[in-house]
C-alpha cells in the first residue's frame, strides 16, 4: 500500500548500496563555501590530537583496577577504532546548517579534501589505526584471541577508508528508500 508517499521500498535486500552522486545544485553549494566540518583535519595540531586521544585512552585503561597491560592495549585499540569509525564513516552530513545541505549525503571521510584519495591527511588517518593495531598486537604478546579481534576491528575501520568503499553504505538496522 502506497498511502500517497513518493518514496518506495528498495527492491534489493542487499546490505550494501552506493550513494548516488550529488545533483548540480549540491555540487555548486559545495563549491561556494568551505567545508568547516572536514577542514579541521588539515589544521595545525589536528594530527596531534589523535595521538593525544590514544594516549589518554591508554592511561584511562591503565588506571582502571584489574585491567592488565594487554587488556589496556586491546581496549585502547577497540576504543579508538570505534570512535574513529563513528566519526569518519557512520555519521553523515554536517552538524551545522551553513551550506544548505550540500554535504548531507556524505560522511566525514568523503568530505575530507573534497573526496580526493591519498592526500597527506587521509594517509595519516589511514595509518593511525594500522599502527595502533601493530602496537596492540605487540603489547598483547601476540595472543591469538586479542590478535583475531584486533584484526577484525582494524579491518572494519580501514576498509571504509579505501577508494573502492567511496560512497558505499552498509545498512543493518534501517530501511533505505529510493526517492
Amino acid at each position: 500500500m502506497n498511502d500517497g508517499k513518493k518514496s518506495r521500498r528498495r527492491r534489493s535486500s542487499s546490505l550494501l548500496y552506493t550513494e548516488p552522486l550529488e545533483s548540480m545544485e549540491h555540487v555548486s553549494d559545495q563549491a561556494v563555501s568551505p567545508n568547516l566540518n572536514a577542514g579541521w583535519v588539515n589544521a595545525k595540531g589536528a594530527w596531534t590530537i589523535h595521538i593525544v586521544l590514544i594516549a589518554a585512552l591508554k592511561i584511562l585503561f591503565d588506571i582502571m583496577p584489574g585491567v592488565s597491560q594487554e587488556t589496556a592495549w586491546f581496549l585502547t585499540n577497540i576504543g579508538y577504532a570505534c570512535g574513529s569509525y563513528l566519526m569518519f564513516h557512520w555519521v553523515r552530513g554536517v552538524p551545522f546548517d551553513f551550506n544548505g545541505g550540500a554535504y548531507d549525503n556524505l560522511n566525514m571521510w568523503e568530505q575530507i579534501d573534497n573526496g580526493d584519495q591519498y592526500t597527506p591527511a587521509k594517509k595519516f588517518l589511514l595509518s593511525v589505526p594500522i599502527v595502533l593495531f601493530l602496537l596492540s598486537t605487540h603489547y598483547t604478546n601476540y595472543d591469538l584471541t586479542y590478535f583475531t579481534i584486533n584484526f577484525f576491528v582494524v579491518l572494519g575501520v580501514v576498509i571504509p577508508k579505501l577508494p573502492f568503499s567511496h560512497r558505499m553504505r552498509v545498512r543493518f538496522f534501517s530501511e533505505q528508500h529510493d526517492d
